[in-house]
């Protein structure tokens, strides 16, 4: 694998977070929005539609027909996922606040 190519690859990876930010961002985002919307329904297709044309539209101008970088996107879209899970994870009440089941739990929550 020559330089060039590993260029190709880096670049497409982080091509794919900003892809993965917006598409999960944009899903938190929605999931948020549906508790006070009038239409969720519409707001759920809508948003849907939206992320996925952006993510299959970024696939498809990073991949060029190549598919190790289509899989380096998608690796990129994966690390935006956790990086957005992480992010957007509500804190947990502090543990004299939490019912005595949970705090006696065998495995963190």
């Amino acid at each position: 694998m020559t330089m060039h190519e590993v260029l190709m690859l880096t670049l497409a990876g982080l091509a794919g977070l900003p892809l993965g930010a917006i598409f999960f961002g944009g899903l938190w985002w929605t999931i948020r929005r549906l508790a006070t919307s009038r239409r969720p329904a519409l707001w759920l297709l809508a948003s849907l539609l939206l992320r996925m044309s952006i993510l299959l539209g970024g696939f498809y101008l990073v991949g060029r027909e190549d598919w190790q970088r289509f899989l380096a996107c998608m690796a990129g879209v994966l690390v935006a996922r956790f990086l957005v899970i992480r992010l957007t994870r509500a804190p947990l009440p502090p543990a004299s606040l939490q019912p005595q089941e949970a705090r006696d739990a065998p495995y963190p929550r």
